[in-house]
C-alpha cells in the first residue's frame, strides 16, 4: 500500500472536520513497513505510541496520560502484542481534525489465540492470557463500520469513497452556543454549587477558562494535576491562579469562586471540604471514557447538593458532530454510558451470566456492562476487558422481560495451597489478585483463611427506577445459591448506609482497616457471608477477632466500629500467634497492634519501641530520632526484635517454638 492511495483523504477530513480510524492486520514486518509508509506520505507531527517504537516522536501506552491536553495530526498505535484499549482512547483524544489514528494489529486469523500481554495489568493470571471475546467484539465492530480503513496484509485495499460532509468551522475561540447559554447561567448565579459534565473535547476546560474572564471578583482554580489546565490557564489569561488541592485546604486563601477542574478524580472527602470553603463553585469532569469517570460522579459525589446546577455539553468543539473516529471508539469500548430512561417494567427473574454470552448474545452482557458503569464511578475499559476474558469472573443478571434492571459482578478469590496460605499470613507472599482471602490471611487471624475458596461481590448495580425494591439482595441471594464455594465477600469504603445493605444481605463484618483510602475517603471495611461449615467457622472467629480488638482499632482509626466491642485483654493463642508472626516474620504492625497493646500489658520489659508508638503515640519520624534508628524500615526492625523479646521473657520455650514454626512456612510448594 503506497502513500497516494490515501491521496487526498487527509485533506478531505480536514475540511469535514473529522478524523478516521486506519487498521493495519498482518506480521510485524509487515505492519510496521506500512506503517512507517504512511508516515513519510502524509506530512504531519505524527505520535507513535508503542514500545520499542521505531521512530523518535514516541511514548509508551502507560505514559500517554502525560500528553492529555496535547494535540497532534496522526497516530500510530501499536497494538500487536498487546492492546491497551485506555491508552488507544485516549489517544484519539489527542488527535485534532484531519487525523488519521493508525492501529497496528497481528493477522485476524491468528490474534485470536495470541496471548494479549495487556492483560498482565487487568488479570490476575501470571503470565499472559489470550482474549478472544475482546477480539471477536473488536473485529465485529471494525467489519461492519464502513468508515473505518481495514487494511490486512496479502489482500488488496481499496480507499472506498465516504458520502461528502459539510464543511466544518473550527472554533474561533468565542463560546460556541452551548457555552454561552451555561455562561449566561453561571454569571448571573448567586451563591452555590454547578457542575459541567461533558465527553472530552467539548470544550469544557475552555469554558471555565472564559467563565474567569467574565466574573467579577476573584477566583481560584484547582485540579489534580496542574498540566491537565493548560487550556483554562490559556482562556483565562492573568485571571488564572492555580492551587494544588491539598496546598489549597491547608491555606487559609479566600475568594469569591472555586473552579475545580476534572473534580471526580479528586477524594470525595477533599473535594467536599474545598466546596465548603467557597460562596461560588464550579466542578468540571470528563464523562464516558478512558479516564474511568462516569455518571458516578454526579450520582455519589454532586447529589449531596440540594441546589446543584448541573449542565452538560455536548457538541464537540475540536472536531465535528458524528467523527467516524469518535463513533468506533465508543461503540467498541461501551463509552455510552447512560442509562436508559425507560422504566424497566414487570417481575423480575435472576439469571447467572458467563462471559460466552458476549459471543452468543452480545447485547446482553453490554446492557450489564453498561448498568455496572452507570452505577460506578472509576470504570474504564481496563474493567470491560477482564468482565469479558479474565478468568474467574461471574455475574447474575436481573432482568424485567428483556431489560436488565440489575446486576451482580463477582470475582473467585481464594483456594490457595495451605502451604501458600501460611506463607500469606507470615508475610513471605503476596499472590496476585485475592483482595479478600489474602487480606484476612494477611491481616486475620487464620493462617489458613486463603485456602478456602470464596467468590468476591466486586460491583453490584440497580436501574434507578427500580431501587429500594430488594432487587439488590435478592441478586446476592441468588449469587450465594450458585456459588459453590465456602464464602460470598465483599470489600467496601465503611458508610452506615453501605454496611445497611450488606447486613441485610446477611454479610458478617470480618475486618475494618486502619487508615482511610484516598480514593473514597472512608475506611476499608470487609465482610462475609459463610455458605459452607469451613466459611462459618472462618468467618466466626474473624468477627470475634474484630469485637475483642473494637476498642483499640477505634483508637488508632478514630471510627466507630458497628461490633459488640469485648473480649478477655489478657494474651490468648491466637495473641501469642500473631506476635510471633509479626516478632519472626513480616507481619505488617497494623494486623498486630491488638495484640501488641495486650503484651505491653502482660510485661514489665521497658520496651522504648513499642511503648513509644502505641502508648505515647509517636509518630515514626519522632520515634525514629529518640530511638537513633535512620528510617522506617529500622524502626520495623527495631520494634519486632523487642516482641521477640517480650515473647521470650514471657514464656522462652513457647516463643522457640513458635518461631521455629512459622520460620518453616517461607518454605512452600
Amino acid at each position: 500500500m503506497s502513500g497516494m492511495r490515501l491521496s487526498g483523504l487527509p485533506e478531505q477530513l480536514a475540511r469535514e472536520g473529522h478524523r478516521r480510524l486506519l487498521v493495519l492486520s498482518g506480521d510485524e514486518v509487515w505492519t510496521q513497513q506500512q506503517a512507517l509508509a504512511l508516515r513519510d506520505a502524509h506530512p504531519g507531527d505524527w505520535l507513535w505510541v508503542g514500545d520499542n517504537a521505531p521512530v523518535a516522536d514516541a511514548c509508551s501506552p502507560q505514559a500517554l496520560h502525560q500528553l492529555l491536553g496535547r494535540e497532534f495530526l496522526h497516530a500510530i498505535f501499536d497494538a500487536r502484542r498487546g492492546f491497551d484499549v485506555s491508552a488507544f482512547a485516549a489517544a484519539g483524544g489527542t488527535l485534532r481534525a484531519g487525523s488519521l489514528l493508525v492501529l497496528l494489529v497481528p493477522d485476524f486469523a491468528r490474534w485470536a489465540d495470541q496471548p494479549d500481554r495487556d492483560s498482565l495489568r487487568w488479570s490476575d493470571s501470571p503470565q499472559p492470557i489470550v482474549t478472544p471475546h475482546f477480539i471477536h467484539h473488536f473485529c465485529r465492530h471494525i467489519a461492519r463500520d464502513p468508515q473505518v480503513l481495514l487494511c490486512q496484509q496479502g489482500q488488496p485495499f481499496t480507499l472506498l469513497s465516504t458520502p461528502a460532509a459539510p464543511d466544518w468551522h473550527p472554533a474561533s475561540g468565542e463560546p460556541q452556543s452551548e457555552q454561552a447559554a451555561i455562561l449566561d447561567n453561571l454569571t448571573q448565579m448567586p451563591e452555590g454549587v454547578a457542575a459541567v459534565t461533558a465527553p472530552r473535547g467539548r470544550g469544557k476546560s475552555a469554558l471555565a477558562g472564559m467563565l474567569l474572564q467574565r466574573i467579577p471578583g476573584n477566583a481560584l482554580v484547582t485540579a489534580p494535576a496542574r498540566a491537565a489546565t493548560e487550556v483554562i490557564a490559556r482562556f483565562a489569561g492573568e485571571r488564572y491562579h492555580f492551587m494544588a488541592p491539598d496546598a489549597l485546604l491547608a491555606s487559609t486563601q479566600v475568594a469569591d469562586w472555586l473552579i475545580v477542574d476534572e473534580a471526580a478524580a479528586i477524594p470525595g472527602p477533599l473535594l467536599a471540604q474545598l466546596v465548603a470553603r467557597f460562596p461560588r463553585v464550579l466542578l468540571t469532569t470528563t464523562v464516558q471514557g478512558y479516564e474511568g469517570t462516569g455518571r458516578g460522579f454526579l450520582l455519589k459525589f454532586c447529589a449531596r447538593f440540594a441546589g446543584l446546577r448541573y449542565f452538560t455539553l455536548c457538541a464537540p468543539v475540536r472536531w465535528a458532530a458524528g467523527c467516524p473516529l469518535e463513533r468506533i471508539i465508543a461503540e467498541v469500548l461501551l463509552f455510552d454510558d447512560e442509562p436508559d430512561d425507560t422504566t424497566p417494567q414487570g417481575p423480575v427473574q435472576f439469571t447467572p451470566l458467563e462471559q460466552e454470552a458476549w459471543s452468543q448474545a452480545p447485547a446482553y452482557p453490554a446492557a450489564v456492562y453498561k448498568l455496572l458503569c452507570a452505577a460506578h464511578y472509576r470504570t474504564s475499559p481496563l474493567d470491560l476487558r477482564r468482565m469479558m476474558d479474565a478468568p474467574g469472573q461471574h455475574f447474575v443478571a436481573a432482568r424485567a422481560g428483556e431489560t436488565v434492571c440489575g446486576a451482580l459482578w463477582l470475582v473467585e478469590e481464594g483456594g490457595l495451597s495451605p502451604a501458600l496460605s501460611q506463607a500469606v499470613w507470615a508475610g513471605y507472599r503476596r499472590p496476585r489478585g485475592n483482595l479478600v482471602a489474602q487480606s484476612l490471611a494477611a491481616h486475620g487471624g487464620s493462617p489458613q483463611a486463603a485456602a478456602l475458596t470464596a467468590r468476591r461481590v466486586t460491583r453490584v448495580a440497580v436501574h434507578p427506577a427500580r431501587q429500594r425494591e430488594g432487587i439488590g439482595q435478592a441478586l446476592v441471594a441468588s449469587a450465594s445459591q450458585l456459588a459453590q464455594t465456602d464464602y460470598l465477600s465483599v470489600s467496601f469504603g465503611y458508610t452506615d448506609e453501605l454496611w445497611r445493605f450488606w447486613q441485610r444481605c446477611g454479610f458478617v463484618l470480618v475486618r475494618i482497616g486502619g487508615h482511610r483510602e484516598a480514593s473514597s475517603g472512608c475506611y476499608t471495611a470487609m465482610a462475609m457471608l459463610p455458605l459452607s461449615e469451613a466459611g462459618r467457622a472462618l468467618c466466626q472467629r474473624e468477627h470475634q477477632r474484630l469485637c475483642r480488638d473494637a476498642s483499640i482499632i477505634e483508637y488508632w482509626n478514630g471510627e466507630k466500629i458497628p461490633v459488640a466491642a469485648g473480649g478477655e485483654s489478657t494474651l490468648n493463642d491466637d495473641d501469642w500467634l500473631e506476635l510471633a508472626g509479626f516478632a519472626f516474620a513480616h507481619r505488617p504492625f497494623s494486623a498486630a497492634v491488638a495484640s501488641l497493646t495486650r503484651l505491653l500489658l502482660a510485661t514489665s520489659l521497658p520496651l522504648a519501641g513499642l511503648r513509644g508508638k502505641i502508648e505515647s503515640g509517636l509518630d515514626d519520624a519522632a520515634l525514629s530520632r529518640v530511638l537513633k534508628l535512620s528510617g522506617r524500615k529500622a524502626l520495623l526492625a527495631h520494634l519486632r526484635s523487642e516482641t521477640g523479646a517480650a515473647l521470650a521473657q514471657h514464656d522462652d520455650e513457647r516463643a522457640r517454638q513458635l518461631q521455629s514454626t512459622i520460620l518453616q512456612w517461607q518454605f512452600f510448594q
